[in-house]
């Protein structure tokens, strides 16, 4: 029976690939098995009341209701041309020197990937955005493409985002039933607030490391990060300080509200997203009929993400019920290397996975079935929820299958080779996998801001 619920995996895993909506594909085949069963003996049917509570559990939980309501924040900030006006006038203050270019791409990309935290929509809006500017200004195509895509895949880590909303959620679910079969009757919890602070210190040492890398190649290779010989007159001190500081100072403002404990992720996203209308508002790109597409994007991208919650909640359900967690924990306990060996497994898997599912359906589904065994092998769960995050982020960089290589793809223009998307973002997936051997090294990069900030 056991064996059967990989079988379950195997064939959602097949049904993905074919291009079937994923929350359907998780609940229909969970059903269709869980039937299957029932009708052999092997499955309790029984074990699907418990379906009803676990949704009433998604509806009444608070800190998915940031979920709305961060997506709301990003998409207001992408509708209404605050990225244009901020790449603009990023660009006046670098484009003076080797690669400056590309270090205000990379700073945009990381200030909208923290407010969208969606790579899809990060990627296709600095694609439109910098991208033509980039080539009319001879950057090398490769450099251009590559530091787009790495920008926008930064929503994976830097916080805040829905991203890490959904993983903090999962992994505090993941981490209290690993203490309760520990016998752990008064378990300690993690937040996403726990995670957001985790995330924080790698998440800027990531982009430190990316404007690093650019500001060396500007140095080494002038002919492709070239310096702007247009820029124009620099815009008045204060014009640039109204720009830059109001998008700067809600992203402090969401994430520091939470830091401090003064705001759960929840409140904080609230103010997140009227903070986002009100500066729109200010830089004079605010309608209604901008409003109106922003609550529409909101809904349509809210309801597919609980749909693929609730989808997933009966997959968990009928997989659990199969024996499939017990068969998991007996895979990775008896790995050779202990602990070591199964984290390196879980994170292989996971890598691979990445290529064709998702970040939002590997969270949801893959990450409560694998999280509670490294719990109860003495992993801590905010390093790990970083270490998934950066690793997911790399897999959506590596080709030949990196979703941000297929979303660059969709908008570049036809003389931008896909040769040259794979090369640009070679020396970036290096230093993401450099990055994921140093958080291996240190965990205290992903811990210790939390202890600090909340023990």
């Amino acid at each position: 029976m056991e064996w059967l619920a990989l079988v379950l995996f195997a064939v959602v895993f097949v049904f993905l690939l074919a291009g079937f909506p994923v929350a359907f594909t998780l609940g229909g085949t969970a059903l269709l098995f869980a039937l299957g069963g029932a009708a052999a003996g092997i499955f309790d049917l029984s074990l699907l009341h418990a379906l009803p509570n676990r949704l009433y559990g998604i509806m009444v939980n608070e800190t998915l209701i940031a979920v709305p309501l961060f997506i709301f924040m990003g998409v207001m900030l992408e509708r209404s041309r605050v990225a244009d006006s901020l790449l603009q006038t990023m660009g006046e203050q670098f484009g003076s020197m080797r690669g400056g270019l590309g270090i205000a791409v990379m700073v945009v990309g990381m200030m909208l990937a923290a407010s969208t935290g969606i790579v899809g929509a990060t990627v296709v809006t600095m694609g439109l955005l910098a991208l033509p500017t980039m080539l009319k200004h001879r950057y090398d195509p490769a450099v251009a493409t590559g530091s787009i895509c790495a920008s926008g895949t930064l929503g994976q880590i830097i916080p805040p985002s829905i991203i890490l909303v959904l993983l903090g959620e999962v992994l505090s679910s993941a981490f209290t039933e690993a203490q309760l079969e520990q016998g752990i009757y008064s378990p300690d919890t993690v937040s996403v607030g726990d995670l957001f602070a985790g995330a924080l210190i790698p998440g800027l040492v990531l982009v430190g490391a990316y404007i690093l890398y650019l500001v060396f190649e500007g140095w080494r290779r002038p002919e492709a990060l070239p310096a702007l010989d247009d820029t124009g007159p620099r815009r008045p001190l204060g014009e640039v300080a109204r720009i830059l500081v109001p998008p700067v100072l809600l992203i402090v403002a969401v994430l520091g509200s939470i830091m401090a404990g003064a705001a759960t992720p929840t409140e904080a996203a609230s103010v997140g997203a009227v903070g986002a209308m009100l500066l729109a508002a200010t830089q004079g790109h605010f309608s209604l009929a901008i409003l109106r597409d922003v609550m529409r994007t909101t809904t349509r991208v809210t309801s597919m993400v609980f749909m693929i919650f609730v989808g997933a909640s009966l997959f968990s359900l009928v997989f659990r019920g199969l024996g499939g967690d017990d068969l998991v924990h007996e895979l990775l306990t008896g790995l050779p290397g202990g602990t070591v060996g199964a984290l390196l497994v879980v994170m292989v898997v996971m890598f691979l996975l990445g290529f064709v599912l998702d970040f939002i359906e590997i969270t949801f589904v893959v990450v409560p079935i694998v999280a509670p065994v490294l719990f109860i092998m003495g992993v801590d769960p905010v390093w790990l929820g970083v270490m998934i995050a950066i690793n997911l982020q790399t897999s959506f960089l590596t080709p030949p299958f990196g979703f941000a290589l297929f979303y660059l793809r969709g908008v570049a223009p036809p003389e931008v080779a896909t040769g040259d998307i794979y090369r640009g973002v070679a020396p970036f997936i290096a230093i993401q996998l450099a990055m994921l051997g140093v958080l291996a090294l240190f965990p205290g990069l992903a811990t210790w801001l939390p202890g600090l900030v909340f023990d």
